[in-house]
């Protein structure tokens, strides 16, 4: 049984460590207590809460909101307004 750090886990898993720590925090993904250690707090890491977490992620929303559909490149509206020049000629 391997003990591994956040930021262990975070890079197994393929996720920035931040955002392992959001997910914590928002309470989607299940994370082992903290452990006071010293001055700091730590969460060590076993396998099975790693599994855990693998069988969580994919039930998770990406959470991103587009507010505006994409927009055109700058090409494509080049040739949109050469288009418009044409059909005034």
């Amino acid at each position: 049984m391997s003990q591994l750090s956040s930021r262990e886990v975070a890079k197994k898993v393929g996720l920035h460590l931040g955002t392992l720590q959001r997910y914590i925090a928002e309470g989607k993904i299940p994370a082992p207590p903290l452990l006071q250690v010293g001055a700091g707090k730590l969460r060590i890491w076993s396998d099975d809460d790693v599994g855990k977490v693998l069988e969580a992620l994919p039930k998770i929303a990406n959470g991103r909101k587009t507010r505006y559909k994409k927009k055109q490149s700058a090409v494509s509206t080049q040739q949109s307004a050469k288009t418009k020049k044409k059909k005034k000629k």
